[in-house]
């Protein structure tokens, strides 16, 4: 009965979080099933500890790198550097594509998978449409934007949500993360980008009229802000990379990182700090609380023990055997009920499981590499890709289910593969 119970409460709370009806928030729905959770004792006060403990240091990240993302896109940050990427391209379409990728890595990477798709889509659907490209080189740039934007969130603890749930949760430090995350992201990317040009180069336009975008200078609207920030995302990145044998968490790091910007922001004519902070996703630290509090109720019910016992026999033949399915199975899973949940349920079940050493840390980058790029199979895989729809929908530009799942499953599989297969030399080499 209390397997039942949580198992139910897992779907009903899963599809209000995927669909939203009636505009319900996901945090709402998360928060509401995680108090019927507490109420009907499918989890205890002693779990709501655990999982403050668990989720306040990743959240708090997650809300620090979009405000300072949605400070720098008020500056036109982005927008500079997007043209300076169309400027570089010469007036090639293959090369345009190509630097068009490598800025959508670079966003996601530094500013998260969800600041590519909220900030970086829009403006890269303006600027394709300026250049009055036809409509099947548009879906080509957006299509292959979306996809790179989650497919390329793996180098560093903060380029993705899931990233910092599974660092935190398995005590991964910044540089220990990176270390062995980075060239496993350089192969998804070189991956993507040969899986990308073979479905969409015949799409692309030989040449492309980049003369008459206006000069990046353009793009920028506070000058004396858009100075100041490079200092602030430099001392971002020493923090980060003094975060680990400081044993400083990451939210202290972007937090003051944001406060700093906000502070500079103050009195900037291109930034209402208003609208900023009521645009931060706060709604995310609601969700992460009370969806693992939904997901709890599943360890104690006993359902996790069966992925944790599956983990455990696909290990015992070999860490590349390992690897491979858990990472398979945070992708099919993320792609079936949403990554942030699959994290954390596959979290719990590697933890469970009779793990040790560079075995047990490797299926936990596994878990991240498996939910990162495999929710790109379907559209509701990421709270990334439901975003990156809703921005293309607001722009006049839908993308059929079927269609994107046809694209999703055709880039995925291959791309998947190759980032495990490089995760598993990467384990081996750090031993």
């Amino acid at each position: 009965m209390h397997a039942a119970l949580a198992v139910a409460l897992f779907v009903a709370v899963l599809v209000l979080v995927i669909w939203q009806p009636w505009g319900l928030s996901i945090g709402w729905s998360a928060a509401a099933g995680g108090i019927v959770a507490l109420l009907l004792g499918v989890v205890t006060l002693r779990d709501l500890r655990e999982v403050v403990g668990i989720v306040w240091d990743p959240t708090l990240t997650f809300v620090g790198l979009i405000l300072i993302s949605l400070v720098l896109d008020a500056t036109g940050f982005f927008e500079w550097a997007a043209l300076h990427m169309m400027r570089a391209a010469r007036g090639s379409g293959s090369r345009l594509f190509l630097l068009t990728l490598l800025l959508g890595a670079g966003v996601a990477a530094f500013f998260a998978n969800d600041g590519a798709a909220l900030i970086l889509t829009p403006i890269v659907y303006e600027q394709v449409r300026a250049l009055r490209l036809d409509r099947r080189a548009v879906l080509a740039f957006v299509m292959a934007g979306g996809f790179i934007a989650d497919a390329t969130s793996l180098p560093l603890v903060v380029s993705n949500l899931v990233n910092i749930l599974s660092a935190d949760f398995f005590h991964i430090g910044f540089v220990s993360y990176a270390l062995r995350m980075l060239p496993v992201d350089l192969v998804a990317f070189l991956a993507s980008l040969l899986a990308l040009y073979l479905l969409f180069g015949r799409d692309l336009p030989q040449a492309v009229a980049v003369a008459e975008l206006p000069p990046p200078i353009a793009a920028i609207r506070d000058q004396r802000l858009f100075r100041a920030s490079w200092y602030v995302l430099a001392m971002l990145l020493v923090g980060y990379l003094l975060s680990q044998s400081l044993r400083l968490p990451v939210s202290l790091v972007a937090g003051l990182a944001a406060v700093i910007l906000l502070w500079l922001a103050r009195s900037s004519p291109a930034v209402s700090l208003r609208a900023l902070v009521r645009e931060a996703p706060w709604r995310i630290v609601v969700f992460s609380v009370g969806m693992y509090l939904v997901v709890f109720g599943l360890r104690d019910a006993g359902l996790t023990r069966f992925l944790a016992q599956a983990i455990a026999w696909a290990a015992g033949g070999g860490s590349l055997a390992g690897i491979f399915f858990t990472g398979y199975a945070a992708a099919v899973l993320s792609s079936a009920m949403n990554n942030l949940p699959t994290v954390m349920v596959t979290a719990l079940a590697i933890h469970a499981a009779p793990l040790h050493g560079a075995l047990r840390t490797g299926l936990a980058l596994a878990n991240v590499v498996g939910s990162d790029i495999g929710p790109k199979i379907t559209p509701i895989g990421s709270l990334a890709t439901l975003l990156w729809l809703h921005v293309l929908e607001r722009r006049g530009m839908r993308i059929g289910w079927g269609y994107y799942f046809r694209v999703g499953l055709t880039l995925t599989l291959p791309v998947l593969a190759a980032a495990l297969l490089a995760l598993t030399l990467v384990v081996h080499m750090h031993g």
